[in-house]
């Protein structure tokens, strides 16, 4: 399990994979792998990000490597009646194309063991009110690189509010040009800085 860990740590893809098959067939079970390997070394992962001795770079190649690990197993988990964290709903929204903020938070959030759907970029808000009621998730994750596309934040939470579903969601919000002080402004749950932070928000209001 260990090994597996570095492998991940190292942003090892091919190693990643190749460990995972090799502990399955040695009877390991998925979720002990997943559990005592992929979730771990994210969160070293991500605890060496915010000590500012991992970058985005490694943060991506590290994440990828754990999203193979995961294609591996999850079949297996779902046969297995494995209960997902949560789920939760991200997005680039409206207007808005960028996706590489929003991308990490998604596999941060797969490696911590949470189930994602990914609207991808550009999304309306009427799209994220659709997607919570169609999976019911614990939190909707909203990204925006441009500071013109903040305003879109603003109509989704209004769109959310406005069907009723507000107080069974939280919403999570984040990108370059936001800021604390824009999440309490416009009545967000939470701003995250950084996708460690958001994925452990998330861990919290799924507990």
């Amino acid at each position: 399990m260990e090994d597996l860990r570095e492998l991940v740590r190292n942003g090892d893809d091919e190693g990643t994979d190749t460990r995972v098959r090799l502990l399955l067939s040695e009877g390991v079970s998925p979720e002990a792998i997943m559990k005592e390997a992929l979730i771990p070394a994210m969160d070293d992962v991500g605890d060496l990000f915010q000590k500012g001795e991992f970058y985005l770079p490694e943060m991506l190649i590290a994440a990828r490597a754990v999203k193979g690990g995961l294609a591996v197993l999850r079949p297996m988990l779902a046969d297995a009646g494995a209960e997902p964290l949560g789920k939760v709903v991200v997005g680039s929204v409206r207007g808005d194309m960028h996706d590489i903020g929003k991308n990490l938070l998604s596999m941060s959030l797969e490696g911590a063991g949470f189930e994602v759907i990914d609207l991808g970029v550009d999304v309306a808000p009427g799209r994220f009110v659709e997607a919570i009621e169609e999976v019911g998730p614990v939190a909707i994750g909203m990204s925006a690189l441009l500071t013109s596309t903040m305003v879109s934040m603003i109509d989704t939470l209004a769109a959310v509010e406005a069907s009723g579903r507000r107080d069974s969601v939280k919403v999570m919000i984040g990108g370059a040009p936001v800021t604390q002080a824009f999440c309490d402004e416009i009545g967000a749950d939470f701003y995250g800085g950084d996708c460690t932070a958001g994925r452990d928000y998330a861990r919290s209001v799924a507990r």
